[in-house]
């Protein structure tokens, strides 16, 4: 579960213990904040912004293939998780086998799913803060980018701390975060970093499946070197944020590629 900066959803982040055969949960919870306002930066060509009387923020014009694809993106934010639904239920099980090969899982409803670093023993519960689409980014993380999802899950690089981030649990709020930043559930992008995102995903339709293994591996590249525990993780995703815009928002940056985060990945 996620909190936004406007103070609706409430739901708790639970810390977990790194221990040399899992993940253990611990019974203190944070709230999970989304992170700080958009960084403002310089324009390019591509968009024109516009300040509208009724929105103190300015919005911008896309191109019809912007806009195009901003629609099916917000589809794709606005599908719920659906326990019932066979599509997610494999879905769900396609995670687990990317990130446990060869290990039998038991049930959706399983003790299991703890390993993974969710809260409890259903992930649906935790699906609400993100909806389909985080599962589906994490699916992407595992298939695209398979070692760098194994470290992360298994905490395997760098001086970890004691009590952990969870792994689901983060990629849920990493989600969250994303369409939070980029302004994905308004009509147009109301800050230059979401206008900016717009064109990368005019060229390339995975471009925010793409954003979210960047993000997800920069988020604990700030954790190691904050030398971060599960008290500061509202502080890593701020900080987080914070890259990413600037990141996106750099002269020489014409897709998600050449963001400098990007080279944090493995295949």
């Amino acid at each position: 579960m996620v909190m936004d900066d406007r103070g609706g959803g409430g739901g708790s982040f639970v810390a977990v213990r790194r221990i040399s055969q899992g993940l253990h949960t611990h019974s203190t919870s944070v709230d999970v904040v989304a992170g700080s306002a958009a960084w403002l930066g310089k324009g390019l060509s591509c968009v024109c912004a516009q300040r509208r009387d009724s929105d103190a923020r300015p919005s911008f014009d896309l191109t019809p293939d912007q806009e195009e694809c901003l629609q099916k993106l917000q589809v794709r934010i606005n599908v719920q998780y659906d326990s019932s639904n066979p599509e997610h239920q494999e879905a769900l099980r396609e995670l687990w086998y990317a990130a446990f090969p060869g290990e039998e899982l038991l049930g959706l409803i399983s003790e299991q799913w703890k390993e993974m670093g969710w809260q409890g023993k259903d992930p649906a519960t935790d699906f609400r803060g993100g909806g389909f689409i985080s599962l589906e980014n994490l699916l992407f993380f595992a298939k695209n980018f398979p070692k760098s999802f194994q470290d992360l899950l298994q905490k395997q690089e760098g001086d970890r701390a004691l009590w952990e981030y969870p792994f689901a649990v983060a990629g849920v709020n990493i989600t969250f975060m994303l369409i939070q930043m980029l302004d994905l559930e308004a009509g147009n992008p109301r800050n230059l970093v979401g206008a900016t995102f717009l064109k990368f995903l005019s060229e390339n339709e995975s471009a925010f499946d793409l954003l979210y293994c960047i993000t997800f591996k920069l988020m604990d590249n700030q954790w190691l070197s904050m030398h971060a525990s599960y008290m500061d993780f509202n502080a890593v995703m701020k900080a987080t944020r914070r890259q990413l815009e600037r990141e996106i928002l750099m002269e020489d940056v014409t897709q998600l590629e050449d963001l400098p985060s990007y080279d944090l990945l493995s295949r």
